[in-house]
């Protein structure tokens, strides 16, 4: 049953990479898990970008509008998908959601996924780039707790790192710990919060783009 359900899945998700490939938008899908900052990442990033690149959003939460109304406040178009019980987002989810927000050619459509490191590590949405954000409260033994998330991942982000002075995080072994498990990981270090190694994160979305 898990097989059939993933392999329709897997069939959605190149539907989905077609149609962003063909109106020329780069899809990231975002990870992680609850407060680690995804939202508050996605915030800023619309924020700094300020026009230079337009963003779209797809706001997977279980419950509540609370995230879609703080992205919308923020400035960019949004499409909230409730999941319920569900621990995801799937590519049909992001077809049905994609069709709504309709995003313009040449932009960028972030999908803020439920927060979560198991389930969404399973199902493709037809992303260019998988983003896991973990933050420095969390503990830097992350990536071997949940492995299959940050080995399908392409990029890690570590925030909070202004509160770095007041843990015991050990952010060297954190990225040790992460490319045991993808030695291909690449990482950007920030704070959403004091903007430290912001600009890190906006070039590589600008790379990524073609700008």
């Amino acid at each position: 049953m898990e097989t059939d359900i993933l392999q329709k899945n897997n069939l959605l998700a190149q539907r989905n990479r077609g149609w962003f490939e063909a109106k020329g938008i780069l899809a990231l899908n975002l990870v992680s898990s609850p407060g680690s900052g995804k939202t508050s990442l996605l915030e800023r990033t619309i924020r700094e970008l300020g026009g230079r690149l337009p963003v779209a959003v797809i706001e997977g939460d279980q419950q509540t509008m609370n995230d879609a109304n703080r992205i919308q406040q923020a400035g960019a178009p949004v499409v909230q998908v409730n999941t319920g019980n569900g621990c995801h987002l799937d590519a049909d989810m992001v077809h049905r959601a994609f069709r709504e927000l309709n995003p313009a050619e040449d932009s960028v459509l972030m999908i803020e996924n439920v927060g979560n490191l198991v389930c969404p590590s399973l199902f493709d949405l037809g992303e260019a780039k998988r983003v896991v954000i973990m933050s420095v409260t969390e503990g830097e033994d992350k990536p071997l707790k949940y492995p299959n998330m940050f080995r399908s991942a392409d990029i890690c982000v570590i925030n909070k790192i202004d509160l770095l002075p007041y843990l015991d995080f050990d952010l060297p072994k954190a990225k040790e710990y992460a490319l045991q498990v993808n030695h291909h990981l690449t990482f950007i270090d920030l704070s959403v919060k004091s903007g430290e190694g912001f600009e890190n994160w906006i070039n590589w979305l600008m790379e990524q783009a073609g700008k």
